[in-house]
């Protein structure tokens, strides 16, 4: 046996012995030795394989993969640009602290400089986004400590990816030179031999542990922070968003929360408190920050004030907490709370007053200029329980948080990291195969054709229930509401930021072999289920009065108010 192949044999055995379940693919010819082997691992049913066309697509399926799971899954793509396309998911994987393994094909280190085909320094491509980066040697036979050291290799790389080090989850990059013959000396497929159960990934490779037992078992740190010393009797308003600290809701005692929706957290909040932020009678003393908040202005100012007690609560993964005004004064964990009845009261007579004026303009076409939130709300009433949500970036993950009502039975998610609209389909099916119930999609139009080739599932490949909702109101909407969309720029706008594409999204998802229909008026229609398949519905938008509805909306909320 070649040592390309007997490498590659012994490294997926690994990962699967440490606990990979799914891995995707790209094809490639320098990556072909760890392709078959995987190929390999799928017919015996130790790892579940994705082959994936395009290596951007495939970092994000790997990423939701993750996300969804809890474990890291490796993606497998062949040298130079396409290690290069892995970037945005790896850099999203390393901002929200999703376990990703990136496993890049390379040429020998001979021929780096050399003008050799598809060759580039693959040598810390990935900068200080992974949390552990290293490189086997060429392959050139099969030995017991050659057996060894790749073994070793996957155990350090999986505890890095998994959090086992000193810093929070995130994904890791191990680069693999090979040499002729990239392909398998014997059949691809090879003798059943039950190399994982038994114990032994060939025939002819030195054996791994017994029973399948991992090369190296390493624990996770269990890392536990003392509670914030902070006054518990204050006026106190927490802020959650994503990621963070999972706790016990009681610790709360009533103190009013503000979470965004893929937050752990966000079940438990007051629906309208995103619209409440700027309201004299309800402004805080202190606040407590869980995780990582993105989406809302009012947040920031409040965390910005000096006047106001800041103090961070990062969860227990080793994760940095936010501090973006430099104002934390503490960090620990969430103490109990016991904040004042009349402020607590204030703060729920707020939210019922303003969730009654948001649902009646919401219904009475004073914010049809605003579609988007309306859907939002809809859309998450309508999900089943069990079921899981996507959101992509921009306006729908801000739609859920300003119109929907938070609700439990529901997995929420989306991309936070770095808050991009990068691979966002991929993500979404990535995470519908991970998750037991059916999954929902709510994105724009331009995060939907900005990874078109998501859509592409191949014949035979695993395939998820997963229902996509796309507004499609033919361009950046969420410009509209950002300084750029004021009157005294409307002579660029349109082109600049606007972007229309006029691209027919129905047409587009049916030729990627979707079943994709025009809205039409039922939010039934919205729901994902059980059976389903791949399915996606075209909601029609327009956004040229989205920047007045929002406003008209914040007068409607304040007039509840006073």
């Amino acid at each position: 046996m070649n040592g390309s192949t007997a490498q590659a044999r012994v490294l997926v055995d690994e990962l699967a012995r440490a606990g990979v379940t799914d891995a995707v693919l790209c094809p490639g010819s320098r990556n072909a030795p760890p392709a078959f082997a995987l190929a390999r691992a799928d017919e015996r049913g130790t790892v579940r394989l994705h082959v994936r066309i395009d290596e951007r697509a495939a970092g994000f399926l790997a990423l939701g993969l993750s996300l969804a799971s809890g474990r890291p899954v490796p993606v497998v793509v062949t040298s130079g640009t396409a290690a290069a396309n892995l970037h945005p998911a790896v850099l999203e994987a390393s901002h929200s602290g999703v376990p990703l393994l990136v496993l890049t094909a390379d040429r020998p280190p001979e021929l780096v400089g050399t003008g050799a085909s598809q060759t580039v320094d693959q040598a810390g491509l990935y900068g200080g986004a992974v949390r552990w980066a290293g490189a086997l040697p060429v392959p050139v036979g099969t030995t017991e400590p050659e057996a060894r050291r790749w073994r070793a290799v996957v155990a350090r790389m999986f505890a890095a990816a998994a959090g086992a080090g000193a810093g929070a989850p995130g994904p890791v990059h191990l680069d693999l030179p090979y040499t002729d013959p990239l392909v398998p000396d014997d059949d691809p497929a090879g003798p059943d031999t039950g190399y994982h159960d038994a114990g032994l990934p060939g025939a002819d490779l030195p054996a791994g542990r017994p029973g399948g037992a991992p090369w190296t078992a390493v624990s996770r740190p269990v890392r536990a922070l003392p509670p914030l010393e902070l006054d518990p009797g204050a006026r106190t308003l927490v802020v959650a968003g994503a990621g963070g600290p999972a706790a016990d809701p009681g610790l709360l005692g009533g103190a009013p929360l503000v979470a965004e929706p893929s937050s752990c957290w966000w079940a438990h909040a007051l629906r309208t408190a995103p619209w409440l932020l700027d309201r004299p009678e309800l402004r805080p003393t202190q606040i407590v920050v869980l995780g990582r908040p993105t989406l809302h202005r009012g947040v920031a100012a409040l965390l910005a004030d000096p006047s106001v007690a800041v103090f961070a609560d990062p969860g227990p993964d080793g994760a940095p907490w936010t501090d973006v005004a430099g104002t934390v004064r503490a960090v620990g964990a969430l103490p109990a709370l016991s904040p004042p009845e009349d402020w607590v009261r204030s703060w729920r007579d707020a939210d019922r007053a303003a969730a009654t004026s948001l649902d009646t303009a919401l219904d009475d076409g004073t914010a049809a200029g605003a579609p988007g939130l309306r859907l939002a709300r809809d859309l998450v009433a309508a999900q089943p329980d069990g079921g899981q949500l996507v959101l992509g970036s921009s306006n729908p993950v801000r739609d859920v948080a300003l119109a929907a009502v938070p609700r439990s039975g529901l997995t929420v998610r989306s991309n936070r990291g770095v808050a991009g609209i990068d691979g966002t389909v991929s993500t979404a099916l990535g995470a519908a195969l991970a998750h037991p119930g059916p999954t929902a999609l709510l994105l724009g139009d331009l995060t939907l054709l900005h990874d078109t080739t998501g859509l592409v599932v191949g014949p035979g490949e695993p395939s998820p229930d997963l229902t996509v909702t796309v507004l499609d109101d033919d361009g950046g909407g969420i410009f509209h509401l950002l300084e750029q969309g004021g009157p005294s720029h409307a002579h660029a706008f349109e082109r600049i930021f606007g972007t229309p594409t006029g691209v027919d999204l129905v047409a587009l998802a049916r030729a990627a072999g979707w079943r994709a229909t025009d809205w039409g008026g039922d939010a039934g229609e919205l729901a994902a289920r059980p059976g389903s398949g791949r399915r996606l519905v075209r909601v029609a938008a327009h956004r040229a009065g989205l920047r007045d509805a929002h406003a008209e909306l914040r007068r409607v909320v304040v007039a509840a108010l006073d």
